[in-house]
């Protein structure tokens, strides 16, 4: 990888913002010394197994336990005292789904707990679990979005009226602009469903501690202030006898903000035996019962003039949901970031939309990086292509044509986002300058000496990040995320503690929020301590989802700090004698202006607090060294950032491969507070979406039976599939945010499916192959595309103006 910098000079501190500061917690991890659920031990640890659904859609008929395990064995009638998890939605359409820990009177997917075991070991827990027999009535199953659409009975939820979720419209002056077009395009696209594979699975502990009184659950989990708030809705405890703590958690990408049936069912049992139970997910179950993502299916209509400028765009966006609508997002959440995202960084004013979630005999649907924009990146940027196909144009003359502009910024669109700052079409420019795209179209003409086909692709999306309020609140989603708060407190030896309700699983929060404290009170990144993952110990907050956390949890961070700093200057000023007016901070000193002699440290200034008071001034503010501050940005409709991605390949004729030859970045995520976390973000999120267009896919039969239950089957791209990448910085500063920092955890998930499929669309253009709209793009796609090519007017509509 290589990196270049586009944005304003900026000297900084050497450990501040900005600062390439290697990251804090990277030495355990290289050490194996990293605290994992797995990694834990205690007395008396029973662990569970759970007996899984081999049907899609069935009534349990009966249920029969051997004598020799019965007292190890628990079925959702023991469990009386535990409420099903309920994810409700204020959205207008929205139909309820309960889920029950332990399926109850009928399973809705394979892979669906029906019953679970507890012993010493994990094996003989399967052991136990062997010797329950099941008798299943089948039901008709709901394989696919379109099959259960059409159902008029036996729904997935027996109650509901249909298998539709639910269903959200948008028209925004669609007929006026529409009929203006000179030019129509329809194309139909369609994503895989896929699952998140990280390298840590769902992974829970449970004890009750008698001393506090309190269930205490260790759980591999994103957002631990939630889970303890649903754990005690559903067990009917107190939210203080609920203690959630998440340690070290190895990969999440959403896998983790929802609660689990097994986190639920583990809580119970500590809560119900008063001892400690586990759970640990196999590498078969996550493929198999995990949550799904990804599954989109489109139909897209573009109204545009002759020059290919989007006039309009008539949507049907419809989402295969799965079983159950998870807690505490819903499957609301999908659709709505579908329908309000589709129109990306373009800037036209028509627009129709209605976008569906279906319930299906699959495992439930959970927010994966990126949270449907992968999804409507993939849709808008392939009819951007279709447009310039049609009207006779460079697929990025087109784009340069429609993306808002610079000096429209800050530009509200057509669904009513608030793109805050930046400037589009010099990241597109600048992306076509890295990967020479003139130099590809020459290198097209002269042809390639072994035979294979040479393509460019682009793709510019925007990605919303710390959204909050009032964008959740439209969602009608359970828990509406509102201010995060941060606590800094200076320990009696000058360092400091930083407690935040955010959580890491990957991020380098350690680092980043000890850089941002060291911005403000200079104290050095090695003796700030970041407290994390413990509603003990931690102030509240949602937790770590939708590219947040630096913006939310840092910006709270930062406005500790702030209130705390003039706090620190007055001791020291007192303690130099001279006006606080007069004393600089820095490197974890206080000096007197101008004078390099007169200094004392962060030190002196905390022992004088904490042991020596006697030489505090008399007006010190009695709160101390320590404070606790909420935030949110200015705007909480989410700041904007930004990238265009492009990408050169070379595809195989003959035998359907695609080598990816060149990789390019162009990315906007505001102030960077260490720029070397934000190229390793982009790294793995390009890498998740390379596997999203080449690789992964979850393929079900007729019968709902998941069809890759290994990596085997389900395929991963590895270090050969991942090329170098070149990543190039803008740094448009958001006027809403503290350094002006946007989030970016998603982004580079969200471009390589559209920027790829454009790339071999525009290699396959010379034998005439038909287009590839379908996830993954495998090579017998890649070879039945080649043999079923059509003439170009067959591909796209025009009409008179």
């Amino acid at each position: 990888m290589t990196t270049e910098h586009g944005g304003a000079a900026r000297a900084g501190k050497a450990e501040g913002v900005g600062a390439r500061v290697p990251r804090k917690e990277d030495a355990r991890h290289l050490h194996g010394k990293g605290n994992f659920v797995a990694d834990m031990a205690m007395p008396g640890l029973s662990e569970v197994a759970f007996l899984r659904s081999p049907l899609a859609h069935a009534r349990i008929a009966a249920v029969r336990t051997d004598d020799s395990v019965a007292g190890c064995v628990i079925l959702r009638q023991d469990m009386a005292d535990c409420r099903d998890i309920v994810a409700d939605s204020t959205l207008p359409t929205y139909q309820s789904s309960a889920q029950p820990p332990l399926a109850a009177g009928k399973v809705r997917f394979v892979g669906e707990p029906v019953a679970m075991a507890f012993a010493p070991s994990r094996a003989e827990a399967e052991d136990a679990i062997e010797l329950i027999d099941v008798d299943y009535e089948d039901l008709p199953v709901y394989a696919d979005v379109f099959a259960a659409q059409s159902a008029t009975a036996e729904f997935v939820h027996e109650q509901w009226r249909d298998n539709v979720f639910v269903t959200l419209n948008a028209d925004r002056d669609f007929d006026a602009h529409a009929g203006q077009a000179e030019v129509v395009v329809k194309r139909k696209m369609r994503l895989a469903r896929q699952c998140m594979v990280p390298m840590e699975g769902k992974a829970v502990l449970a004890h009750w501690d008698h001393q506090a009184d309190q269930l205490v659950v260790y759980s591999a989990t994103q957002v631990p202030h939630m889970i303890r708030t649903i754990l005690a809705e559903c067990l009917e405890l107190d939210q203080g006898q609920v203690r959630v703590i998440s340690p070290d958690v190895g990969g999440a990408f959403g896998y983790k903000c929802v609660l689990q049936q097994e986190e639920l069912c583990v809580a119970w049992l500590a809560k119900t035996y008063r001892r400690p139970f586990r759970f640990i997910e196999d590498r078969r179950e996550h493929l198999t019962a995990g949550a799904n993502s990804r599954e989109h299916h489109y139909e897209m209509t573009a109204y545009a003039d002759r020059r290919g400028r989007l006039l309009a765009l008539d949507a049907h966006v419809t989402v295969d949901g799965g079983a159950y609508s998870v807690w505490p997002f819903t499957i609301g959440l999908e659709p709505g970031q579908a329908v309000g995202n589709l129109p990306g960084p373009y800037a036209f004013r028509g627009y129709r939309c209605v976008t569906r979630a279906v319930a299906t005999n699959k495992p439930g649907f959970v927010p994966y990086r990126g949270v449907a924009r992968t999804g409507v990146c993939f849709a808008i940027e392939l009819m951007m292509d279709a447009i310039a196909r049609e009207v006779g144009r460079e697929p990025w003359e087109v784009r340069l044509e429609n993306l808002v502009r610079p000096e429209q910024m800050p530009y509200v669109n057509v669904t009513n986002k608030h793109l805050d700052s930046g400037d589009y079409p010099a990241s597109l420019r600048k992306a076509l300058e890295m990967i020479d795209a003139a130099g590809v179209r020459e290198r097209q003409e002269r042809g390639e000496p072994d035979g294979r086909l040479i393509g460019v692709g682009v793709a510019t999306y925007t990605e919303q990040a710390a959204h909050g309020t009032s964008v959740f609140a439209t969602w009608g989603t359970p828990v509406i995320p509102g201010f995060d708060q941060a606590t800094a407190r200076i320990t009696p030896d000058g360092g400091l503690e930083v407690r935040v309700g955010v959580h890491s699983h990957g991020q380098g929060m350690e680092t980043t929020f000890a850089q941002i404290a060291n911005e403000i009170l200079g104290i050095p990144v090695a003796r700030i301590k970041l407290l994390h993952g413990d509603t003990g110990q931690t102030p509240y907050s949602t937790g770590t989802y939708a590219s947040r956390s630096l913006v939310m949890s840092g910006g709270a961070v930062s406005q500790a700090c702030k209130r705390l700093l003039p706090r620190v200057l007055h001791i020291a000023a007192h303690l130099l004698g001279v006006p606080a007016g007069q004393v600089a901070v820095g490197d974890g000193r206080f000096a007197v202006a101008g004078t390099a002699e007169r200094a004392i440290s962060m030190r002196e200034v905390a022992e004088a607090w904490y042991l020596k008071p006697h030489l505090l001034p008399a007006d010190v503010d009695p709160q101390g060294l320590e404070v606790t501050v909420g935030y949110k940005p200015k705007v909480d409709t989410g700041c904007f950032t930004y990238a265009s991605q492009a990408a050169t390949v070379a595809v195989d004729p003959a035998t359907g491969g695609v080598e990816i030859l060149d990789y390019v970045v162009v990315e906007d995520c505001g102030t960077m507070i260490n720029p070397m976390v934000v190229e390793g973000q982009t790294i793995g999120g390009i890498a998740q979406g390379i596997g999203t267009a080449f690789y992964e896919e979850t393929p079900y039969d007729a019968n709902g039976q998941p069809l890759a239950s290994t990596l085997a089957d389900y395929m991963l791209p590895g270090p050969t599939e991942v090329p170098h990448m070149r990543i190039h910085h803008f740094e448009t500063p958001s006027p809403h945010t503290e350094f002006g920092a946007k989030g970016m955890g998603e982004g580079g998930a969200i471009a390589p499916p559209a920027v790829l499929f454009n790339a071999v669309n525009d290699a396959l253009r010379a034998v005439g192959a038909a287009e590839l709209a379908q996830t993954p793009l495998t090579p017998y796609r890649v070879l039945q595309a080649i043999a079923q090519g059509r003439p170009r007017e067959e591909t796209g509509q025009a009409k008179a103006a």
